[in-house]
């Protein structure tokens, strides 16, 4: 992917190897991923369990301080390339349809970060937090998809980046709202076809319609590339995740999509270029 032909977005906050606030007083990396996996399981937000064990944190522990990357690392700068792009693509989508895009920051951080949705640490994997619009991110998840996951390459990391993005374009567009609203209904929005399965998959769609812009204004893809994000899509489907965890596949708890899904949905998005397209909600086969 020849990313460096994307415009560098001034909206990244870099705050790797800053000190941070280990949750419960020290609770492990081991222990964090067992509640984000119970949550899923029981239908809970895994981020809001870990925001009230931080929370419940009267003396919180802090972690040693590393040494920061230099700022033009090239980590970052890929960074701001996708970002950078999806800012352009957004801006661009939103005023054909007489709206205006507000672009979201973007924070690189590195084991553990504080956000407006509590404390996570980085075995939550990427994020977006609507309540204060950014998207969190430790470039160590990257690494993880390689090695967990064999998901590598350079656009399936874009695809990850867009992903988080098109949660901030369903929060703008108030999509975030009605399934928040429904949860707070007491309505069931996990499960195979639930509201959450429905609300990621759109965002997997809204990454592919970026993708497909963003292709047509740099000609940035190379070969393999589109191969390498649909791996991704595909390695972090609900059913493989499970699977892999498990043993067994539960659709009562999807949260995501299947990797079927995801393939498709980004497909979706990225064939056809138009954010209608991707209605999941109403879609009758996801």
């Amino acid at each position: 992917m020849r990313w460096q032909r994307g415009r560098r977005s001034d909206n990244v906050v870099d705050a790797r190897g800053r000190s941070g606030r280990r949750i419960g007083g020290g609770l492990s990396l081991g222990g964090v991923a067992v509640i984000v996996i119970v949550g899923l399981l029981m239908g809970q937000d895994p981020l809001q369990i870990l925001g009230q064990i931080a929370g419940q944190a009267t003396q919180p522990q802090v972690t040693q301080p590393q040494s920061a990357p230099a700022a033009n690392d090239e980590q970052s700068e890929f960074v701001r390339a996708i970002l950078g792009d999806t800012e352009d693509t957004w801006r661009e989508l939103f005023q054909q349809a007489g709206q205006q895009y507000r672009d979201p920051q973007l924070v690189l951080f590195s084991g553990g970060v504080n956000s407006a949705c509590g404390f996570a640490s980085s075995a939550v994997g990427p994020f977006y937090c609507p309540g204060d619009q950014r998207v969190y991110l430790d470039m160590a998840f990257f690494r993880e998809m390689e090695q967990r996951f064999s998901a590598a390459g350079d656009f399936a990391q874009a695809y990850v980046i867009a992903h988080e993005i098109g949660h901030h374009v369903q929060t703008l567009l108030g999509v975030s709202a009605k399934v928040n609203a429904a949860r707070q209904r007491g309505e069931r929005v996990e499960g195979d076809g639930g509201l959450l399965v429905r609300q990621e998959l759109q965002a997997d769609c809204l990454a592919g319609v970026w993708a497909h812009h963003a292709q047509r204004r740099h000609d940035w893809l190379e070969a393999g590339d589109l191969e390498e994000a649909l791996n991704a899509a595909s390695a972090i489907g609900d059913d493989r995740l499970q699977k892999q965890a498990r043993g067994q596949v539960v659709p009562d708890a999807f949260t995501h999509g299947t990797s079927q899904q995801r393939v498709r949905w980004f497909s979706t998005g990225f064939e056809s270029g138009q954010p209608g397209r991707c209605d999941t909600f109403k879609a009758a086969r996801l």
